[in-house]
């Protein structure tokens, strides 16, 4: 990705045809990773692209949506449920949200993320929120609510990373975000409710994500 925000015309990645598509109003969103998640040992690993256009809005408004953390449950209702800054400043902050997904069953996460903004100052940017830690709650919201161990856990999802380019021109805003996620394998017994949330989730989670941003920027 470094590579290619230093590259003056290709700045995001897609081609004519993904261009072609997101000028006509389309959200194209594409797996990067092998249909289903690549295979790794005891693990699945989720690569996912999308790509918008929101009319009228600036990178300006980009830079302080993604920033304004405290907004984020209002932001990107229902998914994140709170979130807030726990160290860092400027460009460079760590941050805590507790993120809920939900496909057939519903899982609560504290996710910690090492934050990093940049921007060229010529319209265009970029983000990235490196997962650090990942932890499942039980009982969410009564007396019971608890931190599972790592022992305890289903293993759901294991990493979440996001990463975001912005470019403003053509009137507007063009984004890209790529989320990159790691899931455990499988329990044996378990494929009935945990294979389909760990291949639904994040083209679902991304999709949800690129349209919240999309909104938020063109308000």
């Amino acid at each position: 990705m470094d590579r290619q925000h230093a590259s003056a015309s290709g700045f995001l990645v897609g081609g004519a045809d993904v261009e072609a598509r997101v000028r006509r109003g389309e959200l194209v969103v594409e797996e990067v990773s092998p249909a289903g998640g690549a295979e790794l040992p005891g693990a699945l690993l989720h690569h996912w692209r999308g790509t918008a256009f929101a009319p009228g809005a600036t990178a300006k408004d980009f830079e302080r949506v993604m920033r304004d953390f405290a907004g984020y449950p209002r932001v990107f209702a229902p998914q994140v449920m709170r979130a807030s800054v726990t160290g860092g400043q400027g460009d460079r902050v760590q941050a805590v949200m507790r993120v809920r997904q939900k496909h057939v069953i519903t899982v609560v996460m504290d996710v910690t993320y090492n934050v990093v903004f940049g921007n060229s100052g010529a319209g265009q940017g970029w983000s990235s929120s490196r997962s650090t830690r990942v932890a499942e709650i039980e009982g969410t919201g009564t007396a019971k609510e608890r931190m599972l161990r790592p022992d305890e856990e289903h293993g759901f999802l294991w990493r979440m990373n996001t990463y975001w380019s912005f470019e403003e021109r053509d009137g507007g805003l063009w984004m890209q975000v790529e989320s990159v996620t790691l899931s455990r394998g499988i329990p044996v017994g378990l494929g009935w409710a945990v294979r389909p949330f760990v291949e639904s989730v994040p083209r679902d989670s991304l999709e949800f994500t690129l349209r919240a941003t999309s909104a938020a920027v063109r308000r």
